[in-house]
């Protein structure tokens, strides 16, 4: 409008040039902001080099109006003229807001269009050009100043808004990190950042079902470590920490799905193998057995474990994730029962056989409040005069119609810790039975290694016989020689004290297991009962065994107890080699507790080679 709308011939190619550089200066700052929003606006870029730009041609810009106003001032008219400051003037309020971004060029801009051509208008000598000068000077500066002040604000906002932003971000990064905690405490185990139960049954189930409708099979191990208990307990807490730390490396290693890897809790773990078929997971638990058992480092020493793997398939054992997961806690059980650092591949007869274990486990648990336990009494005979000289107590267990061997339920007290209990039981019930004999009878009584290394032994002992009123030379107390396979001088030291109360001692099964001449020496015992299988081969190898257990007992002034007499050469070779009592089948076999009284008035016929003593059973 200013170029071509006022009529002024002097001026008119003045004007026309300066509105085709103008159109020009516009088309550039157009085609670079183009380039700016297409290019550049949203990524990583040079900042400052951008902002050049812009401010390279604002001011470019601002100084083609200040030439354009001080060519035409000397020559236009009033109507000209006053529109000429009125547009700047717009232009430079304008800019207080467009350009508050940039303080100095906001401040710039309008001193730049309205000074230079107001102070032009104040040197002229008209009064309205004057008045016009004096208007757009002020107006200007005031500009300028809005400008600044435009700019402060606005740039206290952008602040504003960056630092919220950045709250905002550093807010959703704590969100994230919390999330992630959150996921780890619900999903991996913290010492060894495994997945833990619950994650993995997930992953198990939906793996599984993938097996089934892809019709392929699967393998779980579950594998635990084997001496892994004993560095915890002796070394302590933090090389167990770095043992499972380890392990679990090692397993990561092992295992190409992570998710398919778990921690199940202490020193255990599993792994599912999809599409594996029984011998490959047998092939993959040796190779794992192996590596696991390689030496590890701690503290500048290496420690070595093993660890046992128990397998289960699918489809062959079970469908379902839980039950593949029993299925191989037992195979692994009964492994390791069976041999250490191996693998063993669940099967049906494994099934039953620990089916039944359990069944006489839950049993064990609630057979003395059910009052399923009972005793019965085998006499141990004299050799000399064939007189009972003492009673063997033994547990039996009748449940419903079932009578359960003692060799099937003993060792599962054992292993279950019924042991104690039940031990506890049958002493006191073994005292008061033999109280009640009408002449003093010894009763004989088999304590376990458990029982024997529990503190309280000697008090539940001496509790039984002060409650019985039985006295203490007529306990016998059975022990067997593997409780010298633990801290052999506790055991020494516990069974003097029950000697020094006057309470028998006898080793059961003598030359089994750990016998030593050194510890029958320490060990003072009073008796010492030869195992049957001994005397079951009098005729072959055993005879020689049996008298030499009969000169070392003798060498340490011990009486011979001789188990398992089943006849009557048997008896009588005994006697011969220097027996002191026998005690099997032949004399009786194990006596109900309500028959034991009329058992012991029965007169005994003295064994001779002539005649044989009365069977009285």
């Amino acid at each position: 409008m200013l170029v071509f709308a006022f009529d002024n011939t002097n001026l008119v190619t003045f004007k026309h040039t300066w509105w085709w550089v103008m159109l020009a200066v516009v088309c550039v700052r157009l085609l670079d902001s183009l380039w700016w929003r297409t290019k550049q606006k949203g990524q990583k870029y040079n900042g400052h080099r951008a902002t050049l730009r812009f401010v390279t041609g604002t001011f470019v810009t601002a100084a083609m109006w200040c030439i354009y106003c001080l060519g035409v001032y000397a020559t236009a008219d009033t109507v000209e003229l006053a529109s000429t400051i009125i547009i700047v003037a717009a232009m430079a309020g304008g800019a207080a807001s467009v350009l508050a971004a940039h303080k100095k060029t906001a401040m710039a801009y309008s001193v730049i269009l309205l000074v230079p051509f107001s102070i032009a208008l104040l040197l002229s000598d008209d009064d309205y050009r004057q008045v016009l000068g004096v208007l757009g000077l002020s107006f200007g500066l005031v500009m300028s100043i809005s400008a600044k002040k435009a700019a402060d604000f606005t740039t206290q906002a952008i602040r504003l808004k960056n630092e919220n932003a950045s709250l905002v971000q550093h807010m959703e990064a704590q969100v994230e990190k919390r999330t992630r905690k959150i996921y780890e405490l619900s999903n991996l185990d913290p010492l060894t950042g495994l997945f833990n139960r619950t994650a993995f049954l997930n992953h198990l189930k939906v793996s599984l079902q993938e097996c089934v409708e892809q019709h392929q099979p699967m393998a779980l191990l579950f594998i635990d470590l084997d001496g892994f208990k004993k560095i915890n307990d002796t070394i302590g807490h933090d090389a167990g920490d770095q043992i499972l730390t380890q392990t679990a490396l090692r397993l990561k290693e092992h295992c190409n799905d992570h998710q398919l890897l778990c921690r199940w809790g202490g020193d255990e773990f599993l792994i599912a193998l999809p599409n594996t078929q029984q011998a490959s997971a047998v092939a993959q638990s040796k190779a794992l057995i192996d590596y696991i058992s390689e030496a590890y480092t701690y503290d500048n020493a290496q420690l070595s474990l093993g660890a046992t793997i128990g397998i289960s398939l699918y489809p062959q054992h079970a469908s379902d994730e839980l039950k593949l997961i029993q299925l191989a806690d037992m195979a692994m059980y009964y492994q390791k029962k069976r041999a250490i650092s191996t693998s063993g591949v669940f099967s049906k007869e494994l099934g039953s056989k620990l089916t039944r274990e359990q069944f006489l486990k839950d049993g064990l648990a609630r057979a003395i409040e059910n009052k399923e336990l009972s005793l019965s009494f085998q006499p141990i005979m004299a050799s000399d005069n064939s007189e009972i000289c003492a009673f063997e107590a033994l547990l039996r267990w009748q449940k419903e119609d079932e009578h359960i061997s003692p060799v099937e339920f003993i060792p599962i007290a054992e292993q279950h810790g019924f042991i104690r209990k039940i031990g506890t039981w049958v002493l006191n019930k073994a005292c008061f039975v033999a109280a009640s004999w009408p002449k003093p009878i010894a009763v004989s009584v088999n304590v376990s290694v458990s029982q024997l290394q529990s503190d309280d032994f000697i008090t539940i002992v001496e509790e039984a016989l002060l409650t019985s009123g039985l006295p203490a030379d007529l306990l016998h107390l059975e022990i067997t020689e593997s409780v010298f396979s633990f801290d052999k001088d506790i055991m020494i030291s516990r069974i003097k004290i029950l000697q020094s109360r006057g309470i028998k001692v006898s080793i059961d099964d003598f030359g089994t297991e750990y016998s030593s001449l050194s510890v029958m020496q320490d060990l003072a015992v009073n008796t010492v009962k030869i195992d049957r299988s001994f005397v079951s081969r009098l005729d072959s190898s055993g005879l020689a065994i049996v008298q030499a257990v009969i000169n070392i007992a003798h060498a340490f002034d011990y009486l011979v107890v001789a188990e398992g007499v089943e006849t009557r050469e048997q008896a009588l070779a005994l006697q011969k080699l220097g027996v002191h009592f026998s005690q099997g089948f032949y004399f009786s076999k194990p006596i109900p507790e309500h028959k034991v009284l009329q058992f012991i008035k029965k007169p005994c016929a003295k064994l001779t080679d002539d005649n044989a003593i009365l069977t009285k059973v």
